[in-house]
């Protein structure tokens, strides 16, 4: 009987490559608009195999972006509306799934932890607020992009690192725990960093209003991480509280209540100032996730009696699907500027990703921190939050065009950030001390 573990990984390749020349083929002889199903075919066949590939797996999501992105160049309109509703009202709430998913990662120890070594978590920290905002504006200026994709390549290096940097940092033999403490710092000061570099730098190019963008942060981002801490409580606490069956259905239950308080009862908006607002969606959405959370727990943990770290599965899955679909809804709306301006946002993002490594990594070489450090802060620098700059761009800037240096600079930052992790793991920590001191420190010399 044929292994079809194997076989079925072997027949997506084959069949990926067999639509990739059909797609050239058909180039050649002049069919050029009917080449999308093609396209879209071969890429998701080639996601599904490297899936199923023990090597080529980290690169799964990458190829699954560019399905995303060929279906929604070739085929706009699908992912513009539905039965007339405008997609890109999923952005925010979508990118508040996402920023959940990072909270459940998290613990209080995580933020505490810059008491235990302030030192590399600062240099972190200062390195992720000046190298990426200036190296943005600067190559918007060099690349003479229009107004709003340069304030776009601005933001996305005004955002603060993202969670694939963690992961990024493991591979590589970094120092995780220090990579989770600066992810977790700088998006904590990203309400206030992020909109007044933004003002300072993007504002040369388009109207930015700070106050605006600090609590569309805060409901978008701030909210569920915390919403994502208190589900971690519940999920991994081992009190015996949060091992009950009665507990949990009171806690699931008590959440959609107060889910349904909000939505009838709460005002939209829960505090205004001037023509800024904090909206209450962040507080339904957070509230609604802990609540499905709990129930999940409930049933696996203590109904099923299957222990097992199941959200580890589920929230990495929801949250590609996730990331794919912002950037398909992004790229709808910019479709003819990304075929005008694409290459060069292309080698712009690649640029700017390149020098956040380089900058970040040597920099925190000559203060003399740790191999492990060094490497740490160059993948902390070099990856940004992606999905939260795209949806900044399309809810406070308004401005599809905005989101395309997110929306390319986030699927390329995974490819490079893997190669780069790769790289540093086939050496070892030790040996890549070169010319520093056996003494280094994680404190300044």
């Amino acid at each position: 009987m044929p292994n079809t573990s194997r076989t079925a990984p072997r027949f997506l390749g084959w069949f990926s490559l067999l639509l990739a020349a059909s797609t050239v083929v058909m180039l050649l002889m002049g069919y050029r608009s009917e080449v999308g199903p093609f396209v879209i075919g071969s890429l998701t066949c080639l996601a599904l195999f490297c899936m199923r590939h023990p090597f080529l797996k980290s690169y799964a999501f990458t190829v699954w972006v560019f399905a995303f992105v060929a279906g929604s160049m070739f085929y706009p309109q699908g992912f513009m509306t539905w039965a007339g509703w405008d997609l890109g009202k999923l952005i925010v709430p979508l990118i508040q799934i996402i920023m959940f998913g990072m909270g459940t990662t998290l613990s209080l120890a995580d933020f505490t932890r810059v008491l235990k070594m302030p030192w590399p978590v600062f240099i972190g920290f200062f390195l992720q607020f000046t190298i990426m905002p200036l190296v943005g504006f600067t190559l918007a200026k060099v690349f003479g992009f229009t107004n709003e994709i340069a304030a776009g390549v601005v933001l996305i290096g005004c955002c603060p690192s993202g969670v694939a940097s963690n992961v990024m940092a493991y591979l590589a033999r970094g120092d995780v725990a220090l990579s989770v403490t600066i992810t977790s710092v700088t998006t904590l000061a990203s309400p206030f960093l992020t909109p007044f570099l933004m003002d300072k730098l993007a504002g040369q190019f388009i109207e930015v209003n700070p106050l605006k963008m600090m609590f569309e942060i805060i409901n978008m981002i701030i909210v569920p991480i915390a919403a994502g801490l208190i589900a971690n409580r519940i999920l991994f606490s081992r009190r015996p509280v949060f091992q009950q069956g009665g507990a949990l259905a009171l806690m699931a239950g008590g959440g959609l209540v107060l889910v349904t308080g909000i939505l009838f009862l709460a005002p939209v908006v829960v505090f205004k100032y001037g023509d800024a607002s904090l909206q209450r969606t962040g507080f339904v959405v957070g509230l609604l996730l802990i609540a499905a959370v709990t129930g999940v727990k409930l049933v696996i943990n203590v109904l099923l009696k299957r222990p097992g770290n199941w959200i580890d599965k589920a929230l990495p899955l929801v949250s590609m699907v996730a990331i794919c679909c912002i950037i398909a809804v992004i790229t709808a709306r910019s479709r003819n500027d990304l075929l005008t301006v694409g290459p060069w946002l292309i080698g712009s993002s690649m640029i700017h990703n390149f020098l956040g490594y380089l900058m970040g990594y040597w920099l925190a070489r000559a203060i003399r921190l740790k191999e492990s450090a060094c490497r740490t802060v160059a993948f902390e620098v070099g990856m940004q939050n992606g999905g939260m700059a795209s949806a900044l761009a399309m809810n406070v800037l308004k401005s599809p065009q905005a989101a395309l240096a997110s929306a390319i600079f986030g699927p390329w930052q995974n490819i490079s950030g893997s190669i780069l992790a790769t790289y540093w793991h086939r050496k070892p920590v030790e040996a890549a001390r070169g010319i520093l001191e056996k003494g280094e420190l994680n404190e300044p010399a």
